[in-house]
C-alpha cells in the first residue's frame, strides 16, 4: 500500500466517525450538566457538603475538599488525597453539582477501599504519559527517514496511551455507580432529582467511551497504514 499521496480512505473511515462521536458526547455532557444546573436539590446541599456527607457516611477520613476554578475541572487527586470541585459544583446546590461531587467522591472511595482497577490505572500513568509524548515524534521521524523500527516504536508508544484509556473506562463507570448508590442509599436526592443526576453521570461516561473509541480507531489506522511492508 502506498499512502504518500492521494486520498487517504483510512481518515474518512476511522478518524471522522470517531471525531463525530466525540463531539456528540461533549454536547451531551454539556447539555445535561447545563440542564440540571438549573435544578436546585430539595435538601439544599452543596457539592462540597455532598462530598463531606458521603465520606463521613462511609467512614472515610483524611480526604480534603477544595475549590478549583474553571468549568468541569472537578477531579480527585490521589497524590494529595484531595477532592477538587469547580465553580459550578463546590458551593452550588444543583442536581448537577450533587452528581459531579458524588462521582469525584466515588474516586476517593475507590482508593480508600482498595479498588484494584484504579491502582492498576495509576500504575500505568507514567508509561501512558511517555507514550502520549513520544508516539507522534517517533512516527514522524520514522516516516521522514523511512525507518520502520521507529515507526513501530511510535505505534507501540501510542498503544500505551490507548491502554490507559481502556483502564480508565471501568474506573469511571465504577465511580459513577458508587456515586448513584450513595445518593440513593443516603437519600441525598429525591427520586426525580436522582434521575437527573443519573443522566448527568451517564452523559459524562459517554465522553470516556468516545475517548477510548477515538484512540482505538487511531491505533487501528496506524497499524493498517504501516503494517504493510510496501507502505
Amino acid at each position: 500500500m502506498y499512502y504518500g499521496y492521494g486520498f487517504d480512505w483510512t481518515y474518512l473511515v476511522f478518524i471522522v466517525p470517531a471525531l463525530l462521536i466525540s463531539l456528540w458526547a461533549q454536547f451531551k455532557v454539556s447539555s445535561s450538566f447545563s440542564k440540571y444546573s438549573k435544578v436546585r436539590n430539595m435538601r439544599g446541599l452543596t457539592g462540597a457538603q455532598t462530598s463531606e456527607y458521603i465520606l463521613r457516611s462511609y467512614g472515610v477520613t483524611g480526604v480534603r475538599i477544595e475549590h478549583i476554578s474553571g468549568e468541569l475541572t472537578d477531579h480527585y487527586d490521589p497524590t494529595s488525597n484531595v477532592i477538587r470541585l469547580s465553580d459550578a459544583v463546590y458551593n452550588a446546590t444543583t442536581v448537577s453539582a450533587i452528581g459531579v461531587a458524588a462521582h469525584e467522591t466515588g474516586h476517593a472511595l475507590q482508593y480508600a477501599q482498595g479498588y484494584a482497577p484504579i491502582k492498576l490505572r495509576a500504575a500505568v500513568i507514567p508509561a501512558s504519559r511517555i507514550g502520549s509524548l513520544a508516539s507522534w515524534p517517533l512516527l514522524l521521524i520514522g516516516i521522514i527517514f523511512s525507518m520502520r523500527p521507529l515507526i513501530w516504536l511510535g505505534i507501540a508508544f501510542f498503544a500505551l496511551a490507548t491502554l490507559f484509556q481502556v483502564l480508565t473506562l471501568p474506573v469511571e463507570f465504577n465511580a459513577s455507580s458508587r456515586a448513584l448508590k450513595a445518593i440513593d442509599q443516603w437519600n441525598i436526592l429525591s427520586a426525580e432529582e436522582y434521575q437527573g443526576a443519573r443522566k448527568v453521570l451517564t452523559a459524562a461516561a459517554l465522553t470516556y467511551v468516545a475517548a477510548l473509541l477515538t484512540s482505538l480507531m487511531q491505533l487501528l489506522r496506524l497499524i493498517l497504514l504501516f503494517g504493510d511492508r510496501r507502505s
